[in-house]
């Protein structure tokens, strides 16, 4: 097994981790001001790893992948993932999050993760967890 091979799989490892957190999080059904806050905090943290995933994966796949943005584009390009217009949308989103807070956006992110990017970590966690198996 290559250092590549084993780099993704650690990666999985930590995007697992980092899911379950967000799980915990969009459970709540009425989250307080802090809540939120805190489900996107773990949104921000699961879509990061989310992205390296891809990217360690991909170069172990023998790809060039240096950001974000070419890390979903490629794993779209490969089959890796669906919905690649949305993975952009919530990348933008997460950078959108990371570096200011406002309520009112909060809410409409909150939302967005709960309607639409959720569900595109749940099948990535999901067709990774074969990955690992295989």
């Amino acid at each position: 097994m290559s250092e590549q091979d084993i780099r993704w799989k650690q990666r999985f490892e930590q995007f697992s981790n980092a899911f379950a957190l967000l799980t915990q999080g969009i459970a709540i059904q009425q989250p307080s001001v802090v809540e939120r806050a805190g489900l996107i905090q773990f949104f921000e943290m699961a879509f990061e790893l989310a992205w390296k995933l891809l990217k360690d994966y991909q170069q172990a796949e023998g790809f060039e992948i240096n950001s974000p943005r070419t890390a979903i584009k490629q794993a779209f390009q490969s089959g890796l993932l669906e919905e690649g217009h949305l993975w952009i949308q919530a990348l933008e989103d997460r950078n959108l999050t990371t570096h200011t807070y406002n309520e009112v956006t909060a809410k409409l992110v909150e939302e967005k993760i709960r309607q639409q990017y959720f569900p595109l970590l749940q099948a990535l966690q999901k067709a990774f967890a074969e990955k690992v198996k295989a």
